[in-house]
């Protein structure tokens, strides 16, 4: 994707070939930096503090992560000390141990000496493998979206194609292309008229940071939205779609994305409008089948509830406090929406049911 004309990616190899750069979120939508990453502790603390954010990025960081850790010390020891280290960084997306099981099993069996140039390479496929993925979601998404386009009466086809999303699932939670923004792209590029509705997504304003940030450089239309208002609009039929993408699903169908995702489901049921996830192979958890008692969901601090970052007047970056004194804040960062509330899943394979079945049909290898 593009920023002010130039492509990016959200992580990348330093020239120097030892370190790594990303882009910096935390200072998004209102400045624009990177950081490089010199060391797996500097990895872990990127991952921990959302630096990088998202599934699919965390896992390749997570993979990089491993590869700086074995150019200091490539023993069996600092392996392993460096897998648990990044693993607990955030617990509730599979991607990360995924990610660092596949770079893990890649260098164990190779000599010290080759392990760090092993995982530099084996990272960097998954950081491609994830390009090439989130494109072909993107298209399976977009025939979704004519589709449903098509299907409107013949007084709405002058309309724009009205998409609802949660969070942020666009590039900046990949490595391109992004999961559940992806097909929107597609369909901006295509000539689609398509407008997002952008959940703000309380408490880290994902939605209102990042992913209005990347609709307004790619030009998509959008209207920023606070999260209570998503049911409002479905019963008045100004949504036609929702999507959202998911840190962890589970072989059932059942999917795991941020704080408020559930709600946003209930209302689309509710309202019969069709709810979609979409999800690249590596987000999908086969060792689990019920995600409502079986993911475990990660507890950040209060301090993102009690507390807001914004731009002053004055341009100057600032956290200010909501809540009163003495006011307790509790930020589960995730919560589950049960596969039948699920029209479908959308995957770089295709278009699954939400369900082990359909899962299996298009991942038969599992």
């Amino acid at each position: 994707m593009k920023i002010d004309g130039k492509a990016w990616r959200t992580i990348w190899l330093e020239p120097d070939g030892r370190s790594i750069g990303v882009i910096d979120q935390i200072q998004l939508p209102h400045r624009f930096t990177t950081r490089t990453l010199r060391s797996c502790d500097e990895a872990a603390d990127a991952i921990r503090t959302m630096v990088v954010r998202g599934a699919p990025l965390i896992g390749v960081t997570g993979a990089y992560g491993l590869m700086l850790a074995l150019q200091v010390d490539p023993s069996d020891a600092a392996l392993a000390a460096a897998f648990e280290q990044l693993n607990a960084t955030r617990p509730t997306a599979v991607n990360l141990r995924w990610a660092l099981e596949r770079v893990r099993d890649r260098v164990a069996t190779l000599p010290p000496e080759q392990r760090a140039d092993a995982a530099k390479a084996e990272a960097g496929l998954i950081a491609d493998e994830d390009v090439a993925m989130c494109e072909a979601i993107g298209e399976h998404g977009l025939r979704i979206f004519q589709r449903l386009a098509a299907l409107r009466p013949p007084e709405r086809q002058g309309e724009p194609f009205n998409v609802l999303t949660h969070c942020n699932a666009g590039w900046l939670a990949t490595v391109d292309w992004g999961t559940a923004l992806a097909p929107i792209y597609k369909a901006h590029r295509s000539g689609m008229n398509i407008h997002v509705w952008v959940d703000e997504t309380r408490p880290r304003n994902q939605g209102a940071s990042l992913t209005a940030y990347e609709l307004g450089r790619e030009g998509v239309p959008h209207t920023v939205i606070v999260d209570n208002a998503g049911g409002h609009l479905m019963q008045h039929g100004q949504v036609d779609a929702v999507i959202v993408g998911t840190d962890r699903t589970t072989r059932r169908g059942d999917v795991c994305n941020k704080i408020g995702t559930y709600l946003k489901a209930l209302a689309a049921h509710d309202n019969g409008v069709p709810f979609y996830v979409a999800l690249p192979a590596s987000t999908i958890d086969w060792s689990i089948d019920d995600g409502v008692s079986e993911i475990p969901i990660e507890a950040r601090s209060a301090q993102e509830v009690t507390h807001i970052q914004g731009l002053t007047a004055a341009g100057e970056l600032t956290v200010v406090q909501l809540t009163p004194d003495g006011s307790e804040g509790f930020n589960p960062a995730f919560d589950v929406t049960p596969a039948r509330l699920v029209t479908a899943l959308i995957t770089e394979r295709g278009v699954a049911a939400a369900s082990e079945a359909g899962l299996r049909g298009l991942y038969a290898e599992q």
